[in-house]
């Protein structure tokens, strides 16, 4: 296993990059979709990424807890390669309850990560709507917790939500996100 540090491709103010996504669901999305929120979390994820596994729960609860905020996961990795990160198994672990977010995409040609500049997973990216518009606020890590078998005790990108959704600024701290490395295709 690989570990990777984030170094975001984006900075604040810049509008979510463009996509359009098969879901799990059997739906196709892009940012537009999400257009009723307030805020929308872009987390390029995985299935078989531990540090990816660890975030599940948090991420579940994230788009369970807040109605104005999207929390979406695309999974970029090469399948072939890495079979657990199959459409099939995504569907598998949706049905199966782990993965309980709006909306779980799949970037089969990984352009969506390149254009985000995602490296790892997990890699969030949380953007604020703002006069129509998705414009990112934070890049970086969930919380606090580095290791998959660590507790979190300060919860970043909850804490970024909570300002977006009280109409205040986002002033946490851009720390790098940590995790498995996006697996690339030749």
């Amino acid at each position: 296993m690989v570990l990777k540090e984030s170094d975001p491709a984006l900075e604040a103010g810049d509008a979510a990059p463009e996509f359009e996504l098969p879901g799990v669901d059997g739906g196709t999305y892009s940012p537009s979709s999400f257009d009723d929120s307030e805020a929308l979390l872009v987390v390029f994820t995985c299935n078989h990424c531990p540090y990816a596994q660890a975030k599940f729960e948090h991420l579940n609860e994230l788009a369970a807890s807040y109605d104005d905020l999207a929390v979406v996961g695309i999974n970029s990795n090469d399948a072939e390669e890495y079979p657990d990160d199959s459409f099939d198994a995504m569907q598998e672990y949706v049905e199966e309850g782990r993965v309980a977010y709006d909306a779980y995409l799949r970037d089969e040609s990984q352009e969506v990560a390149r254009a985000y500049g995602a490296v790892c997973t997990p890699d969030p990216f949380l953007f604020r709507k703002d006069e129509g518009e998705f414009r990112l606020v934070y890049q970086g890590r969930l919380d606090d917790a580095m290791n998959p078998d660590e507790e979190a005790t300060e919860f970043y990108v909850r804490d970024a939500v909570e300002s977006i959704l009280a109409g205040e600024p986002v002033e946490q701290e851009w720390l790098r996100s940590q995790g498995c490395s996006i697996k690339w295709r030749d």
